[in-house]
């Protein structure tokens, strides 16, 4: 009888370590490709991302929203010579000054409309530049490397008790299915930060147009501080992906395999979260509400 209960438990425990060896190979490699490819991804100007969704929104944005900025302009410029003549008296005491101030802010208006695109896209090289600047000064290697541990890990499983293997395949199991769900998530925020872009870049000429009224014109700047949010925001993705290869590095593997993986999880769970707020932080920065 002890000799079929010591077969049945060997024949478990072979199953439960081919589990957990099966769930811990090739656990973290869909993380560590997407983090390295996250510093990728947030160094690319629109252009570079993809250009033929870049030229989409470049002719929706020239063909058609600039006339509709055209459109604004001419009302919140006349809006603007309205306020400048009655300001002086009701319309006493006009100078001659006030109608160059109002060609002079109107010129600049058409300025900026019809350089709004080559303006935004001179917001986000400046931001790839900070941001390529950054990669070659702080990023290092955030890949978990967790081979190393299961060179000899197979006989060390063997010698435990059946209990604690079945808490760590369980272990193992959850942690492989929470990482795949970590991969969507961090493929959520970079794809959908350069979605995000996209988006606003083709509104573009509609608040730029009001840029230089003197009640309209906070629309258009806090669209710029908007733009200069996004663009900034892949400064704070880089840090975070920074601080986050710095802390996987440091993950004692050749110790206890449940803390390990556990700690891994939760610094890629920290880092998700992270890259979660990055935006909200860039526009506190930037004040852009």
């Amino acid at each position: 009888m002890d000799f079929i209960i010591q077969v049945l438990t060997d024949w478990l425990k072979e199953i439960l370590v081919g589990g957990i060896m099966g769930n811990l190979t090739g656990m973290f490699d869909a993380v560590n490709q997407k983090v390295g490819e996250v510093s990728e991804q947030v160094g690319l100007t629109p252009q570079a991302w993809n250009g033929d969704i870049f030229s989409m929104i470049q002719n929706l944005s020239e063909t058609v929203m600039v006339p509709i900025a055209g459109v604004i302009l001419a009302f919140v410029m006349t809006l603007e010579l309205i306020q400048l003549i009655v300001d002086k008296n009701n319309f006493h005491d006009i100078e001659s000054a006030v109608f160059f101030k109002w060609i002079f802010k109107s010129a600049c208006a058409i300025l900026i409309v019809t350089n709004t695109w080559d303006i935004v896209m001179g917001v986000f090289d400046l931001a790839q530049g900070v941001v390529n600047n950054a990669s070659g000064v702080i990023i290092g290697d955030a890949a978990i490397d967790i081979s190393s541990v299961t060179a000899d890990l197979e006989a060390r499983l063997m010698e435990m008790d059946l209990g604690p293997l079945f808490g760590l395949w369980f272990q193992s199991l959850f942690v492989g299915m929470t990482m795949w769900a970590l991969v969507i998530c961090i493929f959520i925020i970079t794809f959908g930060r350069m979605i995000e872009i996209y988006l606003v870049t083709s509104l573009a000429p509609v608040p730029m147009a009001t840029m230089m009224n003197h009640e309209w014109g906070q629309m258009g700047q806090n669209y710029l501080r908007s733009l200069f949010a996004l663009g900034f925001q892949a400064f704070l993705i880089i840090v975070c992906v920074a601080i986050y290869a710095v802390l996987v590095q440091n993950i004692a593997l050749d110790g206890d395999v449940s803390y390990a993986i556990w700690t891994c999880m939760g610094y890629t769970v920290l880092l998700c979260f992270t890259l979660f707020k990055t935006g909200s932080m860039a526009r506190s920065v930037f004040n852009a509400h």
